[in-house]
C-alpha cells in the first residue's frame, strides 16, 4: 500500500498539485488518469521519488520516503519495479538477458536461481519462445510484454507503469491490460498506472483517481465513474461515442 498525504509540488512560482491526499491499495491496479497538463505525471514521479513535494508526505507501507536514509532508499529501490513507456530494453541485449539484468544488478541469489526465476517470468508473460531473440527482432507489444518480465523478476512489492499502452493497436492494448492486472493480483502488489487510454480504465480501474488542473477531482473504482457526478470527469473517460453509448446503455438498466 502507499499513501499519498497532503501533497503539493510547485515548479517555481507554478503550483502543480494542490494538497493531494489518495491511497494506493496492494493487489489492485491503481490508475491515475487526467487530461494533458493536469499534474498526472507529476504526482506518479512524486510518488516514485523523481520529484520532492513541498508539503507532505509519501508513505509505503507506513515508510515515510522523505526520511529514509540513503540506505534505505536503496532498500525501497529493490522492492519497486518500473515499466516505462517506451519498454525501454537494450537493444544490444537478448530478451532473456533484459529480464536477467536487475537480477546481475541487484540480487545475491546463485546463476541457477537467476535463471530459473528469468524463465519463470518469460513463460508467464507468453514469451519463452522469442528468449534469444534481440528487441528489433519482436513486435511492439511482444516488447513491453518483455519489459513486464524485467519489471516483476526481482518480485516487486510495488510496481509502476507509465502508459504501458502507448503505441499499441487496441488488442494489443487489452493484452497487456489483462496481463498486469493479473500480475497485480497474483502477487498482491500495489501497482500504480499512468494512463490516458480510456479503454484501460473501463477494463482494469480497480482504482481510479482523477487528477484535474493539479487537484484531485474524484477518486472511486470504474463501476462508480457512471454515477460519480463529476462532469470534468465524464467529459474526460466518456469522450468517445463508443463510451457516450455504454453509459447511456448503464443508465437505462
Amino acid at each position: 500500500m502507499i499513501e499519498v498525504r497532503n501533497v503539493t509540488k510547485s515548479f517555481g512560482d507554478l503550483t502543480v498539485l494542490h494538497n493531494i491526499s489518495a491511497l494506493f491499495e496492494a493487489g489492485k491496479t491503481n490508475l491515475i488518469i487526467g487530461q494533458s497538463g493536469s499534474g498526472k505525471t507529476v504526482l506518479m514521479k512524486s510518488v516514485i521519488g523523481i520529484h520532492q513535494v513541498d508539503e507532505g508526505q509519501i508513505l509505503y507501507d507506513g515508510r515515510d520516503i522523505a526520511k529514509m536514509t540513503k540506505k534505505e532508499v536503496a532498500i525501497l529501490r529493490r522492492e519497486v519495479g518500473m515499466l516505462f513507456q517506451g519498454s525501454a530494453l537494450f537493444d544490444s541485449m537478448t530478451v532473456e538477458e533484459n529480464v536477467r539484468f536487475p537480477l546481475e544488478m541487484f540480487s545475491d541469489k546463485s546463476k541457477e536461481e537467476w535463471d530459473e526465476r528469468v524463465n519463470f517470468c518469460l513463460n508467464r508473460v507468453g514469451l519463452s519462445h522469442a528468449a534469444k531473440l534481440f528487441p528489433s527482432e519482436i513486435s511492439g507489444g511482444m516488447q513491453k510484454r518483455a519489459a513486464i518480465a524485467r519489471a516483476i523478476v526481482l518480485e516487486p512489492t510495488y510496481l509502476f507503469c507509465d502508459e504501458p499502452n502507448s503505441g499499441l493497436d487496441p488488442k494489443t492494448s487489452l493484452t497487456i491490460d489483462q496481463l498486469i492486472h493479473e500480475i497485480t493480483v497474483e502477487n498482491n502488489i500495489t501497482t500504480i498506472v499512468n494512463t490516458h487510454d480510456m479503454n484501460s480504465v473501463m477494463e482494469i480501474g480497480d482504482k481510479v483517481i482523477f487528477i484535474h488542473k493539479g487537484y484531485k477531482g474524484w477518486e472511486g473504482d470504474k463501476d462508480s465513474i457512471f454515477e460519480s457526478g463529476n462532469q470534468d470527469l465524464e467529459d474526460l473517460v466518456f469522450a468517445s461515442n463508443l463510451y457516450k453509448k455504454v453509459k447511456k446503455y448503464h443508465n437505462l438498466k
